[in-house]
């Protein structure tokens, strides 16, 4: 009996790790996001630049999920497919944790 409920708990364990490993795996890295977000989007996206002014408090958490749902569809998305999935995710999460609505809004643009 205590052999069953051993090996039922290190399955269980396994099965928690595994779940929880997979759902980080799936997150942008937001320190690398804003990083890349001022290297290839503020270039134009500034005051008195070629794009309209953006930041992360430029729209809520909602807007910047329906942009990133429609990259294809962006002025710049020539721009968009030059990075990588893992580049685009890592801008979304800067993007989107640091929007006008989020819990912690960027303090400067």
């Amino acid at each position: 009996m205590v052999k069953k409920f051993s090996i039922a708990a290190i399955i269980m364990v396994f099965l928690i790790v595994s779940i929880g490993v997979t759902m980080a795996g799936e997150k942008g890295n937001a320190r690398k996001g804003k990083y890349l977000f001022r290297k290839t989007c503020r270039t134009c996206h500034l005051e008195n630049g070629s794009a309209k002014e953006l930041s992360p408090v430029s729209k809520t958490q909602a807007e910047w999920q329906i942009i990133f749902d429609n990259l294809n569809k962006l002025e710049c998305k020539e721009e968009w497919a030059k990075l990588s999935e893992k580049d685009n995710l890592d801008i979304y999460e800067h993007l989107y944790g640091h929007a006008f609505d989020s819990p912690s809004p960027a303090k400067c643009k």
